[in-house]
């Protein structure tokens, strides 16, 4: 799932799945610099599972910095070697969902049918790793909250987006060497405490609308 959230909307999560919302005015607006690589096939990614943080690195340059949701201690992030295999900007899940019934729409499980259509719950940006898994734009809690998918601010999905491609290396380790020397630059979006969006969005094609403004730097 990260070509979404206009009209001033933060990405966010129901407490069962994810989503998106309206900031409310105290939060600070969450926002990480992303540089252009000068060689995208030189572009690796790191992810520190103990700083649930997501390191873009150029060889020994830093692209870019930025805090990551990782997966529940029942559902865990896959650990290992991984290249990106896919991405789909516009993507929703197969599994998590809505149920719509006439006016009615209620969150449920794709497996566990309650009448209606059921429109998968939206996941921007989605840059997939391993089947099933991979990282995309959602609330990004300071703990464990996901089902082994990374998620990433509405403000930093897309930038992750442009900075990959099929093929990118991934790794995924309780540590990286990049925690000691990068990792104080990683700050975490306190967002994640806003209300949830009414269901009628998160099952709209609005949800997917492009985001405003450059997306990487040239500085």
């Amino acid at each position: 799932m990260k070509r979404f959230i206009q009209f001033g909307l933060q990405v966010s999560a129901l407490l069962y799945f994810g989503g998106c919302v309206a900031p409310r005015p105290e939060t600070p607006v969450y926002n990480v610099t992303a540089l252009r690589p000068q060689n995208p096939e030189a572009v690796r990614v790191k992810v520190s599972l103990s700083k649930q943080a997501v390191y873009v690195m150029e060889g020994d340059r830093l692209l870019m910095a930025a805090a990551t949701c990782i997966g529940l201690p029942e559902k865990p992030t896959p650990r290992g070697q991984f290249r990106i295999t896919g991405k789909i900007a516009e993507k929703r899940s197969n599994s998590y969902g809505f149920f719509v019934n006439g006016n009615g729409i209620e969150p449920g499980e794709a497996a566990r049918p309650r009448g209606g259509r059921f429109v998968g719950y939206p996941m921007p940006y989605w840059c997939e790793f391993s089947p099933g898994y991979g990282f995309h734009a959602g609330y990004v809690h300071p703990v464990p909250r996901t089902h082994g998918c990374l998620r990433l601010h509405q403000t930093v999905a897309p930038k992750f987006f442009a900075l990959v491609k099929e093929g990118t290396p991934v790794s995924i380790a309780q540590e990286q060497p990049e925690d000691a020397v990068f990792g104080a630059k990683v700050t975490h979006p306190t967002d994640y405490k806003d209300p949830d969006p009414p269901a009628a969005l998160m099952i709209s094609q609005k949800y997917f609308a492009p985001t405003p403004g450059p997306v990487l730097s040239d500085l």
